[in-house]
């Protein structure tokens, strides 16, 4: 399938790895320039230089900072010239029940999590051409659908994105701007390697157990979906939650 990305651009934050840089591989190998974040400068440099330095450009930032996305913007333009999409995406909240998660980690967790994404989503989008639209994914994760044990930050904050990315649908439609969220499940990252590592090993076994393909996903597995839902190959999805999980969540 073509997924006409030749020269396109767009703005993946967390793109130094996990996620975020698995989706940033997809959409480069496909032929589209990125501007990546992370936290760290030589997080960027790294990524950038492997991305390729005629196909990638990236800056340190956190979403937590009300400035960040509309660095990330202005750098894909200064560097190439338009803005086609971005994926938003921010690591998870620390683990937990919600009932000992402190004032602030709420406070910190809604910052980034939450009002960063909500930001950097109306940010981007507000850059995309009217008529010739574009594409906002959300990373979110399959809590935003059923909660899931020990995550309780993220099991309050996942579910409100959800409906922020139906409601941006809603608003941005008319121009042509598709927004949606991508549900991941359990992918083989560090963030689920450290947690992992914080469970008894009859836990992990229960969640391969649970998981209809009996695996964890691969981040790459994760990216080529991202990169087929922000490209024009998917013109006519916008306004949902896509799981990519393997099939563990049990609602439809």
């Amino acid at each position: 399938m073509e997924l006409n990305l030749t020269d396109r651009v767009f703005v993946v934050t967390g793109g130094s790895r996990g996620l975020g840089r698995a989706t940033a591989d997809a959409l480069v190998a496909d032929g589209a320039r990125v501007v990546i974040s992370a936290r760290g400068q030589d997080a960027v440099d790294a990524a950038v230089a492997a991305l390729g330095q005629d196909r990638a450009a990236g800056l340190p930032a956190d979403l937590g900072d009300p400035d960040a996305a509309e660095r990330l913007a202005a750098l894909a333009r200064e560097r190439f010239g338009r803005l086609d999409g971005a994926l938003v995406s921010v690591g998870g909240p620390p683990p937990g029940t919600a009932s000992a998660a402190t004032d602030e980690q709420w406070r910190a967790a809604f910052e980034t999590v939450f009002l960063g994404a909500v930001r950097a989503a109306r940010t981007f989008a507000a850059e995309l051409a009217e008529g010739e639209g574009g594409a906002i994914g959300l990373v979110l994760s399959s809590s935003a659908r059923s909660p899931i044990t020990g995550l309780g930050i993220s099991n309050g904050l996942r579910p409100g994105l959800a409906m922020v990315a139906k409601d941006l649908a809603d608003e941005y439609g008319p121009r042509g701007v598709r927004v949606l969220g991508l549900l991941p499940g359990r992918i083989a990252t560090d963030r689920l390697r450290q947690l992992d590592a914080a469970n008894d090993p009859a836990v992990r076994q229960r969640s391969l157990d649970g998981i209809p393909l009996r695996r964890y996903g691969q981040p790459a597995e994760f990216g080529r979906v991202a990169a087929f839902l922000l490209s024009p190959a998917a013109s006519y999805v916008t306004g949902t939650t896509l799981p990519i999980d393997g099939g563990a969540l049990r609602t439809p």
